[in-house]
């Protein structure tokens, strides 16, 4: 069934953050900062190995040549031109104030909009997130999916026992995304090609990249704003 895989990945969200909340209550704040970090570092490497395949390639005469440059810098810039005037990453700020007041203890939770955000992202932009929802509605096959459901019931849960109740409600941006990207393959089946696959994944696991950077270094980079540059290749190769 087409859409299952983001079924899955929803209720392993939940699941995952309530655990990571009923978790939280038992957890010094200094511990809720180390593990915030260390969340943070494994968020770089793993931006860091999605990407590199999409920009570095071996020749076959040796050494390491560089690939896509250019289409990841007009990506970027393209993209984060239309994220700010969009403003997407302040209407996800908004949906989490809002989901804030309504369901986390009155509006008290102070990380409640940072662990909606920060979740949201991690779990949307990924090249798993990409390519999985794809495979699901172009094939039925959610193999994918399943995978990433593990590791988001992994991260929901060590996020929720730092950040609260707001990771939970990542589960929702997430599908709406995926699902949308499923039900997106499922009426293009066919136009979809590989390269348009590939520069898609490639730019959302940079993106993960800049969440990793705000998470051990402080908010430094709206990449909610930049998450229009993961269409641009889709477009360049609509192009050319």
């Amino acid at each position: 069934m087409r859409g299952l895989g983001t079924i899955i990945n929803v209720l392993a969200i939940i699941i995952g953050g309530g655990i990571g909340v009923f978790i939280k209550n038992g957890l010094k704040q200094r511990f809720q900062d180390i593990l915030k970090q260390g969340c943070g570092v494994a968020t770089i490497f793993i931006g860091i190995s999605g990407a590199l395949p999409g920009l570095l390639y071996l020749p076959y005469y040796g050494g390491i040549k560089t690939d896509n440059i250019l289409l990841l810098v007009f990506s970027l810039v393209i993209g984060g031109f239309v994220g700010e005037l969009l403003n997407i990453e302040l209407r996800m700020e908004h949906m989490g104030e809002k989901l804030k007041s309504r369901f986390s203890n009155d509006g008290q939770d102070s990380k409640f909009v940072e662990g909606f955000v920060t979740v949201s992202l991690i779990t949307c932009v990924g090249a798993m997130a990409i390519v999985g929802s794809l495979q699901d509605g172009l094939t039925g096959d959610f193999t994918m999916l399943t995978t990433k459901s593990i590791l988001d019931f992994i991260i929901a849960l060590v996020f929720a026992s730092t950040l609260g109740i707001g990771v939970m409600f990542s589960a929702i941006p997430l599908g709406i995304y995926q699902g949308g990207i499923t039900l997106f393959a499922f009426l293009i089946a066919g136009h979809m090609s590989e390269a348009m696959i590939a520069g898609m994944s490639s730019i959302g696991s940079v993106l993960i990249f800049c969440v990793g950077i705000n998470l051990v270094f402080g908010k430094i980079i709206k990449v909610g704003n930049l998450l229009p540059a993961i269409l641009i290749p889709v477009i360049y190769n609509l192009l050319f």
